[in-house]
This record gives structure tokens, C-alpha cells and sequence, in this order.
């Protein structure tokens, strides 16, 4: 049995895709403070919703989707029903696992992941991190149960800050990005809708070719860009306003805040 421990977009997020796999209903129970939505998760997918303490005693796997500040009370409320070997994943930002096992006890098996918004599209891109006390055994089985929402790394607990600087905040970049293309286009005289969809469809299928080709970016960019061509004259631009350093400093801001949540207190 799973037990998530959160309904909110993202716990919705990992029940679909949990329940697209060969699980079923009676595989999965949830639990939601909001008792609106619990009944709309309940009325949704058909499946149990019940106190979060009554989830975890039934379960030997569970998902905690929950914001960073409500997990300390949450766990302190789990830890009396969880049975020994029980595997924790938590997939709030900046909660590691050392905290987990100090609230939780040394019987349970703890787990950190952090996910990205694409899950809710079945493009997700997550990182597993464990101790080493877990078996190869029960990392497989939680990477398995993670790739149900997109594809699946496992990585040092000491790597996290980097991970959520990449792709658990990238994905905003990208979207700026996006945003800024589309304005872009706007202002030299395209339709909105029409600038929209040369944006979309552009980073989809730039993102889609280095996927499926497996082809260093770095090479697809150069095989794009004839000397002196107009792609030439955009990248020589970006480079002229320090693209390469301000994406550097973004995404080194976003480890830093990453860390500074991680150590601060909570609860």
C-alpha cells in the first residue's frame, strides 16, 4: 500500500500518475487536510481518503507532498503509526533526510526527491536521494514509482541545492524565456496568438530534437548557426549581454536560496 500525504497540485500530480501504472485503487490511500478537497480527490480517482496517521499505519511506501512548513507538524503527528521499515519520500523542498529520520526514528527508511512542474504533464524530471542505509533494493522500487510522472535520476543528498537550481526552478526559466521570445515577436509585428505558438512550438521542438538525438546542445547549436547567418547575429547579441554569466548567476542564486530554506527552522 502508498500512502500520499497531500493532495495539492503536485500530490494530484503523482496519484494520477501512480494510478496510470499497473496500481490500483485499493494500492493507494490518501490523506488531505482540506476537507473539500479530499472529497474531490476521493470523488475524482475513486480512492480511500482518510487521517493522515490511519494512511501511514496501512502503508509500507509514503509520499509526503506537502509544503516545507507543514511537514515538521505532519511528521510529528506520522511518526507513533508508521511501522518499522516503512519507506519515507519526501518531496518538499529543503527537508533533508537527516531531518526526516530524526522525527520519524531510525526504523524507517527515509528518502528525499525533488520533482518539477512538468510532472503534471507526465514530463517530469525528479531526484532521488538516499541514505546509505537503503537498499539498491528499495532505491529501484521508489525510482520505479517516481518515474510514473517523467524520467528519474538518483543523486547524492548533497546535490539537492543544485538540482532544484536546475531543473526543480528551471522550468521558470524557461517559461521567461518564453515570455520574452513571444514579446519579442509581438513587437515586431506579429499577432499575439501566431508569436505564442512560434514560441511554444519552437522550445518544444528544439527540446524534443536534443531529447530524441541524444546530441550535445552545444553541437545542435553550432549545426543551426551559419557564419554571418541571422542566427549567428542573435547568439553573438546574447553573448555581448553576458547571457552565459547571467544564467550562472540565476541559477546560483536559486542553490543559494536553496540552502538557506534548508537550514532554516521550521515549524
Amino acid at each position: 500500500m502508498i500512502a500520499v500525504l497531500g493532495a495539492g497540485v503536485m500530490g494530484e500530480t503523482f496519484i494520477a500518475g501512480l494510478l496510470a501504472t499497473d496500481l490500483t485503487k485499493r494500492d493507494l490511500v490518501i490523506s488531505e487536510k482540506f476537507a473539500a478537497r479530499a472529497a474531490e480527490i476521493s470523488a475524482k480517482y475513486g480512492v480511500a481518503v482518510v487521517d493522515a496517521a490511519d494512511a501511514v499505519s496501512r502503508s509500507d511506501i509514503v509520499l509526503i507532498v506537502v509544503k516545507p512548513n507543514d511537514v515538521p507538524e505532519l511528521l510529528q503527528r506520522i511518526a507513533p503509526s508508521l511501522r518499522p521499515g516503512t519507506i519515507v519520500v519526501s518531496l518538499a523542498a529543503g527537508v533533508s533526510i537527516a531531518a526526516l529520520s530524526t522525527a520519524l526514528g531510525s526504523q524507517v527508511i527515509c528518502m528525499r526527491a525533488m520533482p518539477n512542474t512538468p510532472a503534471l504533464v507526465g514530463a517530469g524530471m525528479t531526484v532521488l536521494s538516499v541514505d546509505e542505509r537503503t537498499s539498491d533494493a528499495d532505491r529501484d522500487r521508489i525510482m520505479l514509482l517516481l518515474s510514473s510522472v517523467g524520467e528519474v535520476a538518483c543523486l547524492p543528498e548533497s546535490s539537492q541545492d543544485a538540482v532544484t537550481a536546475i531543473s526543480g526552478s528551471g522550468p521558470a526559466y524557461v517559461f521567461a524565456f518564453m515570455e520574452a521570445m513571444e514579446r519579442a515577436g509581438v513587437m515586431m509585428g506579429l499577432p499575439n496568438d501566431i508569436a505564442r505558438t512560434l514560441v511554444t512550438q519552437t522550445v518544444y521542438g528544439a527540446a524534443t530534437l536534443a531529447l530524441e538525438s541524444g546530441t550535445d546542445p552545444g553541437e545542435l547549436r553550432r549545426r543551426v548557426t551559419s557564419p554571418g547567418g541571422t542566427t549567428q547575429a542573435a547568439l553573438t547579441a546574447l553573448a555581448d549581454g553576458g547571457f552565459d554569466a547571467l544564467v550562472q548567476t540565476a541559477t546560483q542564486a536559486a542553490r543559494d536560496r536553496s540552502r538557506e530554506l534548508g537550514s532554516a527552522p521550521r515549524g
